[in-house]
C-alpha cells in the first residue's frame, strides 16, 4: 500500500536547520512542527508547506514523498 510520507527531518538535516530555527521561520508552533516532521499529520495547508520550501529553499517533492510503506 502506498501512502505520503513527510520527509521534514531529512531535509532539516540536509540543510543544518534545527526545528526551533524552522518555527521561527514559517510561523507555526513547534508541536504542529514535530506532528508534521513525526509523520503524524492528517493535512497541511499549502501554505505552511510553501513557508517550509521558502526557508528550507527546497521543492515540497523534497518534503512529501509518495511511496510503499
Amino acid at each position: 500500500m502506498k501512502k505520503l510520507i513527510i520527509r521534514l527531518d531529512q531535509v532539516m538535516a540536509k540543510k543544518r536547520m534545527s526545528l526551533n530555527e524552522l518555527s521561527g521561520h514559517v510561523g507555526i508552533t513547534l508541536s504542529n512542527l514535530s506532528i508534521l516532521k513525526n509523520n503524524k499529520a492528517k493535512a497541511i495547508r499549502l501554505s505552511t508547506l510553501a513557508a517550509i520550501c521558502k526557508a528550507l529553499d527546497c521543492q515540497p517533492g523534497d518534503v512529501i514523498v509518495y511511496e510503499e510503506e
